[in-house]
C-alpha cells in the first residue's frame, strides 16, 4: 500500500506512521470513553468535541505521539497512569491526539 493511499503520515520520536482512517476512529473513541475517567473529562481536544478544565488544553499543546504515549503510561501531574490499555490502544490514542493537533508534524 502506497503512503497516499495510506493517509497522512506522521512523523514522531524518530518514527513515521501511516494513519489509517481507522486508526483516528479507534483513537478518538478512546479519547471519548475507552479510558477512565475518559481522556475528554479533564482535556481540551477540538476534534473530539471536549472542553475539560483539568488538564492542559492539548490543541494549545500539540504534543507529538511520543509525549502522549508517556503521559499515558507513566501519568504526569495529577494525571494517573492508564496501565489498562493495550500497547495497541495506547499507540492510536498517541496518533490520534497527535495528529489532529500537529503536533506529529
Amino acid at each position: 500500500m502506497s503512503a497516499a493511499a495510506a493517509g497522512p503520515l506522521f512523523l514522531a520520536g524518530g518514527l513515521a506512521w501511516a494513519v489509517e482512517p481507522g486508526d483516528a476512529e479507534a483513537g478518538r473513541a478512546l479519547f471519548l470513553k475507552a479510558t477512565t475517567p475518559a481522556c475528554a473529562v479533564c482535556h481540551t481536544l477540538a476534534d473530539a468535541g471536549a472542553a475539560g478544565t483539568i488538564g492542559p488544553n492539548l490543541d494549545e499543546l500539540k504534543p507529538d505521539a511520543n509525549r502522549v504515549t508517556q503521559a499515558v503510561r507513566n501519568g504526569i501531574g495529577v494525571m494517573p497512569a492508564f496501565d489498562a490499555l493495550s500497547d495497541a490502544d495506547v499507540q492510536a490514542l498517541a496518533k490520534y491526539v497527535s495528529g489532529v493537533t500537529g503536533g506529529a508534524q
